[in-house]
């Protein structure tokens, strides 16, 4: 039986999903479930929760818990990775408050923007003195990488070390399910081609039985039923000519078009929840204490419903040889023509018994992958300041990205990434 650690298992909730997928299969339901965090408060009870999850599905894994990272990884053929560096405090309201007195506002700043740049630079040298242990300790393993921004940490991975890895998200599965709802059409009846980077991946095809339903997607438009959560991504539809990806909040601060400090009539047009992850949490940390009460309640059965996480579904796939299709984030040798070789892309991947096989696209709408490109210029350089150790590159990556340089001068961008490499002192690369 399979070895599975689970790397930032204290984020409990999101581990409780995923270890629901995987022992709801009979071949994975005896696997060894090793559970790591540094949090012993966090991590017991996200082992109770675990225990209790393959109770009620009947499974019989062995679990481990330990603060211990290399126990956790010693023999293992799956690590999955959910850890925040920092925590949202300090890390995440750092990200937050100090661009805000420069006037830079962010909804989710995790993936792009000054706040998914600094996110970078003190995740990168954590996720790589992982994957040494991996080298030493299980060197064959397969590394399932949920850890934002998804596309920084891959590449980095990739350049840095000799572990096999993919970064997985939820948004090309998510999505699709969004805009079958919003058309009227079951899920289970579309067929859908996606590429590009993550949080910025486009459908280029969106079908059912052949025909095309993107006529269906503009009729939304036409009609007036965007839903309001969603209107920058409808909006970027009538511009471009395809869907993308990720949501409205997410999109918004990675363009220089939507938040503007001197246009808010854009914020009530669009509909832009600023700070909308420092909400998320907050609310998350009031109802935490409750739900870990009741979580851990003896009292209280876990029932699961499976997720539309591909972890398990590629564990599973790998382990009995049955093919299935994931999305996954690779780096980009020969998969889609015009974007750089090398950077990280989101594509379709086949998985079975020989592991995790990217498809190659070919090129994508020109515009699109214009888009992609002002992404992946903050993503390569971030990857480098974060590699290189050189600071300059920090700098070049706020200069260049496009929601920072569209609201600040040089001097403004070059002082604020100096407050914040102050603020966040040795939890960034030497």
């Amino acid at each position: 039986m399979a070895k599975i650690a689970f790397i930032g298992a204290g984020s409990t909730v999101f581990a409780k999903n995923l270890l629901g997928d995987i022992l709801s299969f009979p071949e994975l339901a005896g696997s060894t479930i090793s559970l790591m965090d540094i949090d012993a408060e966090r991590l017991r009870t996200s082992e109770i929760v675990a225990r209790k999850v393959a109770e009620g599905l009947g499974a019989r894994p062995t679990i481990q818990a330990t603060r211990d990272r290399r126990r956790a990884l010693d023999g293992a053929d799956y690590a999955i990775c959910m850890i925040q560096v920092g925590g949202y405090r300090p890390a995440t309201v750092t990200d937050f408050e100090i661009p805000k007195k420069y006037g830079l506002r962010q909804t989710i700043a995790d993936t792009l923007g000054i706040g998914g740049i600094m996110r970078g630079l003190r995740t990168i040298p954590v996720l790589l003195d992982i994957c040494r242990d991996m080298e030493e300790l299980c060197p064959d393993a397969t590394f399932l990488q949920y850890v934002n921004p998804m596309a920084m940490n891959c590449w980095a991975i990739n350049r840095a070390t000799k572990i096999k890895t993919v970064g997985l998200c939820h948004s090309v599965q998510g999505t699709a399910e969004q805009l079958a709802w919003d058309i009227g059409v079951p899920i289970e009846e579309i067929n859908y081609l996606c590429a590009g980077i993550n949080h910025m991946a486009f459908y280029t095809k969106f079908e059912r039985n052949g025909q095309d339903l993107y006529p269906l997607i503009r009729r939304v438009v036409a009609e007036g039923r965007v839903p309001d959560y969603n209107r920058v991504r409808y909006e970027m539809l009538t511009r471009l000519g395809y869907f993308v990806t990720e949501s409205s909040e997410h999109f918004s601060e990675y363009v220089p078009w939507f938040i503007k400090r001197d246009r808010p009539d854009l914020i009530e047009q669009y509909g832009i929840p600023l700070d909308e992850y420092i909400t998320r949490c907050e609310n998350q940390i009031a109802g935490w204490e409750g739900l870990r009460a009741y979580l851990e309640d003896e009292a209280n059965t876990i029932e699961h419903e499976r997720s539309h996480e591909y972890g398990s579904l590629i564990i599973h796939s790998m382990e009995t040889g049955t093919p299935r299709v994931v999305y996954g984030n690779v780096m980009n040798h020969g998969l889609i023509d015009n974007l750089p070789q090398g950077c990280c892309v989101e594509v379709p991947c086949l998985v079975d018994g020989n592991g995790i096989q990217p498809t190659r696209v070919g090129a994508l709408p020109p515009q699109l992958a214009a888009l992609m490109q002002t992404n992946i210029n903050v993503q390569a350089l971030t990857v480098e300041a974060a590699l290189t150790g050189k600071r300059e590159h920090i700098y070049h990556a706020a200069m260049l990205d496009p929601h920072t340089a569209a609201e600040l001068s040089l001097d403004q961008i070059w002082a604020l990434v100096d407050d914040l490499i102050v603020a966040h002192g040795d939890q960034l690369p030497g």
